[in-house]
């Protein structure tokens, strides 16, 4: 079973106030499982997803996490965002930006930051978690995506956001 824990400086202001952090002083935790969703088409060659947490018009702050299943011969190009993130490399084998990334990989990208080209000869899978830039407040984008209706040519795909 899950305990909330409130962040320390929640809890830190709390205590300077002279009253202790309670549940109803805090949202509760989201709990949503992979198998609860379906592979969604993403905007590079041979990528999926599965966002289990995404923005919404209702929670604009919300972070993209989930995994991204990039198959066999996947790739993308390099490309440029303003929010941050963190990647884990579950399963697989990449190269990103000429380094060689086998399963147990993190990587952090701050905000702004590129995303060098990667490939895959043996696809796998990576949990992401996107994140609102720190200091550019560029907020990560889900729809058109990571829930595409169908792949448009990488040449016709934005770069620089």
């Amino acid at each position: 079973m899950s305990k909330h824990v409130p962040d320390t400086a929640a809890a830190n202001a709390a205590l300077a106030t002279g009253r202790e952090a309670s549940r109803k002083d805090h949202l509760p935790y989201e709990v949503r499982h992979l198998d609860e969703m379906e592979w969604e088409t993403i905007r590079w060659p041979g990528e999926t997803g599965k966002m289990l947490f995404h923005p919404t018009p209702e929670r604009p702050t919300a972070p993209n996490a989930g995994v991204l299943r990039i198959a066999p011969g996947g790739w993308h190009p390099e490309h440029y965002h303003g929010f941050a993130q963190l990647w884990y490399i579950l399963k697989g084998e990449f190269t990103i930006d000429g380094k060689r990334c086998p399963a147990g990989t993190m990587l952090f990208h701050p905000d702004p930051h590129f995303e060098g080209e990667l490939h895959t000869e043996t696809g796998g899978d990576i949990l992401i978690v996107q994140y609102p830039g720190p200091t550019t407040g560029e907020r990560p984008i889900y729809d058109g995506r990571f829930n595409k209706k169908e792949r448009i040519d990488v040449a016709q795909e934005r770069v620089d956001l």
